[in-house]
């Protein structure tokens, strides 16, 4: 390794948001975590759901329940109109 150009190796308290703590190391003097292992609902199994600016009730407004089978039945019985309107 080239003297100097490296930069300082910290041994680090890591910190997690949901209180989490452990010591690794790291190029910078702190690390502060909004997630990690122990509460990723990858690792727990359990679903987090994480609502930034109402994006979850926004998209439940606009699209409500709608789902690809209704949908398909909505379209379904549009074109059976549109076929009878134009007998």
């Amino acid at each position: 390794m080239k003297p100097g150009i490296h930069p300082e190796y910290h041994e680090v308290e890591v910190r997690c948001a949901c209180g989490a703590t452990w010591t690794t190391h790291s190029t910078k003097p702190e690390l502060h975590l909004e997630i990690c292992s122990q509460c990723h609902p990858f690792f727990t199994g359990k679903q987090k759901l994480i609502d930034t600016e109402g994006r979850v009730e926004r998209f439940t407004k606009k699209y409500g329940s709608v789902s690809v089978a209704s949908r398909k039945q909505q379209e379904a019985e549009r074109r059976k109109k549109t076929a009878a309107a134009a007998r």
